[in-house]
């Protein structure tokens, strides 16, 4: 029996409560128009959240997953219907008792596009359809650059508080948009500076998500947003997020063998499906809701998730890489040696 791999810890996971925590404790330096001007900070990086996200997207990798177009429909499916239906239906349950910026949270949760690198990360440590995931993952973070938004007015209006959809698309259009065409367009010059620096690239990112998590949650407390939430609410969020996750991740799981899909597409669909993407989700909440002293509440649910989601996955990915290789498996492996050998022949 094959030897179970495991996810490595990531240090990410860590540093996001604690910058969330000490924006608590010590919120004056990230308050919007405070001494340092943090919210210069969050509202520019992220043009360079997005632009590094350009650079560092390689289109070839996308063409070899790109015609399992059942796949991508239920897994596409999964993160932009099934998610929000859920929420809503929980939503029209227990509105009488839940905080109405927590369930927007929940929301603006349930309209994000799922993430790429844990989703390739974990499909790969499955021994799913990597090509597949590859090009999913990516495919759902372009769309959800429009669709989050889009969905994100029509719950506000919805809620009867509006959105005002023009000035955030116009954000949308010049900080995201814009940004992903340049380093697409750059990416032939500086796609072997990206490669090469490709940790130093992933710090810089993160680095500025958590500047932007820290600024949040500073106006938030500032506001005293949440000094005037129950402690329930915490329990509430968890619980939400992991009663969202299990039951949209078996839904997947379950539609894909109903529809006949082998045990690699099925790791592929479900793992994408399945995730939501907290590093577009940052940058997405300060487009679109601001300054709000509500943005901190409303990230809430989306940090929870990330912790939550990475942690199940990793335990079923490394369940799923357990299982005995099948016959198919190595044969697909020793196809993909015998190029890698001939290289390595003609170097030598």
């Amino acid at each position: 029996m094959a030897k179970a791999r495991r996810a490595k810890p990531d240090w990410f996971m860590f540093a996001l409560p604690l910058v969330a925590v000490a924006a608590c404790l010590w919120p004056t330096p990230g308050v919007t128009g405070g001494p340092l001007h943090w919210d210069w900070i969050s509202t520019y990086g992220v043009s360079v959240v997005f632009f590094l996200y350009g650079l560092t997207l390689a289109p070839e990798k996308m063409k070899a997953g790109a015609s399992h177009w059942r796949l991508h429909l239920l897994a596409t499916a999964g993160t932009f219907i099934l998610f929000p239906a859920l929420v809503l239906g929980a939503g029209a349950i227990g509105h009488n008792w839940l905080e109405p910026g927590l369930l927007l949270g929940f929301f603006f949760l349930a309209a994000l596009p799922s993430t790429i690198s844990s989703s390739v990360a974990m499909t790969s440590l499955a021994r799913g359809n990597l090509p597949a995931a590859i090009f999913n993952a990516t495919f759902s973070s372009l769309i959800g650059v429009l669709i989050t938004p889009l969905m994100m007015a029509w719950y506000t209006h919805s809620q009867g508080t509006p959105m005002r959809l023009g000035p955030v698309l116009l954000n949308v259009v010049m900080l995201v948009v814009v940004p992903i065409v340049l380093g697409q367009l750059v990416r032939p010059l500086l796609s072997g500076w990206a490669t090469r620096h490709h940790a130093r690239i992933k710090m810089a990112d993160r680095a500025i998500i958590l500047a932007i998590v820290y600024g949040s949650f500073a106006d938030s407390m500032a506001s005293g947003i949440w000094s005037q939430q129950e402690p329930i609410v915490l329990v509430e969020i968890v619980v939400g997020v992991v009663l969202l996750f299990g039951v949209a991740f078996s839904v997947m799981w379950g539609l894909c063998r109903l529809f006949g899909f082998d045990l690699p597409d099925t790791i592929a669909a479900t793992f994408c499906g399945s995730k939501k993407s907290l590093a577009t989700g940052v940058p997405m909440a300060r487009l679109m809701f601001g300054t709000t002293p509500q943005l901190g509440l409303v990230l809430a649910p989306v940090m929870v998730f990330h912790f939550f989601q990475l942690m199940a996955v990793s335990v079923i990915a490394g369940r799923l890489a357990a299982r005995p290789v099948t016959d198919a498996e190595a044969h697909e492996a020793h196809k993909a040696e015998k190029p890698a050998r001939s290289r390595t022949a003609r170097a030598a």
